[in-house]
C-alpha cells in the first residue's frame, strides 16, 4: 500500500528538502506501514529555530487584542475540525475514536484558557511607593519557545503548551512524537488558518538528534516536555545546562486507595476506566489498587465481572472500548511485564496476553486488559511504569499502610481514595505527597485554569503546564519604578494660562 510523506513545517511551509534519515509510521491495528516522517538534522533544527526567532519579534509586540482574535479563531477551528484530528490520532496511535475526540476536547479546554490573555497577562500597580514614584510590573514573551511532545496524547499534550506560549507572544518550535506526528502538523495547519503570522508555530520532526538540537540551541529559551521519567530527567539537566529554563514532566505510577466504606460498584467502574483506558498508555491512568483486606475479595469480583464485558480492538470501530498499543516493541514490553508478574508470584486473575480483538488483523500490537492479585511491592509490575493495561491489586491493612505505600513510591503524578467518609478525604489530600489528587474521582487531571503536574519524580523543574503557571512559565516579569517631575517643578510645560 501507498504511505504518505509527513515532514516538517517551517513557518506555514512544508520542508522541501530531503531527508538522509526517516522514520516508519504504523497503524497500530494492523502492523501496516502507513506513513513515513522526515528526521531532521542539527542543522536543519537551527534553521527552524532562526525562522521562529524572526517571527517572534514582530509577534511579541502585535497587540493582545490582535493575539486574542487569532486565538479565538484557532478554538473554533479546532472545535470544527475535532473529529478529522481525533482520525489522525487513532490511525497512528491506536486509541478509540471516542477517547481520541475526548483528548482534543480537553486540549480545547486549554486554548479557552489562552483565549482570555488580555485579562491574564494584567501586571500590578502601586502608586507612591515612595514620594512621588510609582513601581509596576509587566509581562512579556521569552522569545522561542520548544516543546517535546509524547506518542501517547499526540493532540492534547500539544495543547497544553502551545496556546498559551502563543497567547504570550512567542513564537514554538514542537518536535511530536516521531510514533503518530500528522496530529500536530493537522493542528499547525489550524493555526495558519486562524491567521498567525508566518513563523510563530513551526514543527520538526526527528528522533533524539533533533532533541538535543533544541536543547542545545541558545535561542530557544524554554523546553516544554512530556515523556518517561529518564528522559524527563535528562531534558531537564541538559536543558538547564544551556541556561534554559524547563518543564519535563516525567512518568508515573499511580495509586487509588480504597477504603471498607466505598461504594465498590463506583470504585469498581473507575479502577476499569482509568486501568484500561487509553489502553493504559496515559500518565494518569490507574495501574495501582490499594484494596483494604475486607472488601479487596469483593471489589476485585466486581472489577472481573465488568472486565468481562470490554471489547478490544480497532480504534475506529463500533463499540470498542480499547485499542491497541502504539508499537510492537512496546506491545512486547507490556506481555513482558505479564510473564515476569507470574514468575514472580502474582496471582494472574484475568490474563490479556490471551482472547480475541474485534477488527485490526492478526499483525496488531494487542494486549487485552490484564488483573493481577496479591501484587507486592518488590514486584516489578509493582515498581515499574508499564504504561499498558495491566492493573495491579495490592492488598492493605489499613488507611495508613496504603497512604505510606503511596508516600514511599518514587513518583507523584496522581492517585484517588474512594471514601464515603469525608474526613478520611480531607486527611488524605492534605497527608498524600502527589501532585493531583481525586476523591472518588480515578483519574483527576484540573481543568484548564488549573495547572497540571506531579511531585518527586514525575515533574522536573518548578513549574506545571496550562492555567495560571503555564503563563508564568511563558513569560518574564520585568519591574519598574518610575519618577514624574511634576511640570511645577521645572518639567514639561504644558501650555497651561498662567495668570501673573
Amino acid at each position: 500500500m501507498s504511505t504518505t510523506r509527513i515532514t516538517h513545517l517551517i513557518g506555514h511551509h512544508l520542508w522541501e528538502g530531503t531527508a538522509t534519515r526517516t522514520g516508519d509510521v504504523y497503524n497500530p491495528a494492523t502492523g501496516e506501514i502507513t506513513g513515513t516522517v522526515d528526521f531532521a538534522d542539527a542543522a536543519l533544527v537551527d534553521e527552524i529555530v532562526e525562522s521562529a526567532h524572526v517571527a517572534a519579534q514582530s509577534w511579541g509586540r502585535m497587540s493582545v487584542a490582535k493575539r486574542t482574535q487569532v486565538l479565538f479563531r484557532f478554538r473554533e477551528l479546532l472545535a470544527t475540525r475535532r473529529e478529522d484530528i481525533a482520525r489522525l490520532i487513532v490511525a497512528e496511535h491506536g486509541k478509540t475514536f471516542p477517547d481520541a475526540v475526548g483528548e482534543i476536547n480537553r486540549g480545547l479546554e486549554v486554548a479557552e484558557f489562552a483565549c482570555g490573555i488580555g485579562h491574564i497577562l494584567k501586571g500590578g500597580f502601586s502608586e507612591n511607593v515612595s514620594t512621588d514614584v510609582d513601581a509596576y510590573s509587566i509581562l512579556q514573551p521569552l522569545g522561542v519557545v520548544g516543546v517535546i511532545s509524547p506518542f501517547n496524547f499526540p493532540a492534547m499534550v500539544p495543547l497544553w503548551f502551545v496556546p498559551v506560549a502563543i497567547a504570550c507572544g512567542n513564537a514554538v518550535v514542537i518536535k511530536p512524537s516521531e510514533k503518530d506526528p500528522s496530529a500536530v502538523v493537522a493542528i499547525a495547519e489550524l493555526w495558519r488558518e486562524a491567521g498567525l503570522p508566518d513563523g510563530v508555530m513551526n514543527v520538526v520532526h526527528g528522533d533524539k538528534e533533533a532533541v538535543d538540537a533544541l536543547l542545545d540551541n541558545p535561542t530557544v529559551k524554554s523546553i516544554s516536555f512530556v515523556g518517561s521519567t529518564p528522559i524527563a530527567r535528562y531534558v531537564y539537566e541538559r536543558g538547564v545546562a544551556a541556561g534554559k529554563r524547563v518543564q519535563a514532566l516525567g512518568g508515573a505510577k499511580n495509586h487509588m486507595l480504597v477504603l471498607p466504606d466505598a461504594d465498590l460498584d463506583l470504585a469498581a467502574d473507575a479502577a476499569v476506566n482509568a486501568g484500561f483506558g487509553a489502553a493504559g498508555e496515559r500518565c494518569m491512568a490507574i495501574s495501582v489498587l490499594l484494596a483494604v483486606d475486607s472488601i479487596a475479595d469483593e471489589l476485585i469480583a466486581k472489577i472481573t465481572e465488568r472486565m468481562a464485558s470490554l471489547t478490544t480492538g480497532d480504534g475506529m470501530g463500533d463499540g470498542v472500548d480499547m485499542g491497541p498499543l502504539v508499537t510492537a516493541a512496546h506491545r512486547d514490553k507490556v506481555r513482558g511485564y505479564i510473564d515476569a508478574g507470574v514468575a514472580e508470584g502474582a496471582d494472574l486473575v484475568v490474563d490479556g496476553r490471551e482472547g480475541t480483538w474485534v477488527g485490526g488483523s492478526d499483525n496488531g500490537y494487542f494486549v487485552l486488559p490484564t488483573l493481577f492479585d496479591k501484587v507486592t511491592p518488590q514486584m516489578s509490575v509493582y515498581t515499574d511504569e508499564i504504561f499498558g493495561p495491566v492493573l495491579s491489586v495490592v492488598r492493605i491493612s489499613s488507611y495508613d499502610e496504603g497512604l505510606q505505600l503511596i508516600n514511599d513510591n518514587p513518583f507523584g503524578n496522581g492517585t484517588a481514595i474512594f471514601t464515603n467518609d469525608g474526613g478520611a478525604a480531607r486527611r488524605f489530600q492534605h497527608e498524600v505527597q502527589v501532585g493531583m489528587v481525586g476523591v472518588n474521582v480515578p483519574i483527576p487531571t484540573p481543568m484548564a485554569y488549573y495547572s497540571f503536574g506531579g511531585w518527586k519524580a514525575s515533574l522536573f523543574g518548578d513549574t506545571h503546564a496550562h492555567g495560571m503557571e503555564g503563563v508564568h512559565f511563558f513569560t518574564r516579569t520585568k519591574a519598574v519604578t518610575a519618577r514624574w517631575l511634576d511640570p511645577s517643578h521645572g518639567g514639561l510645560n504644558l501650555g497651561f494660562p498662567q495668570n501673573d
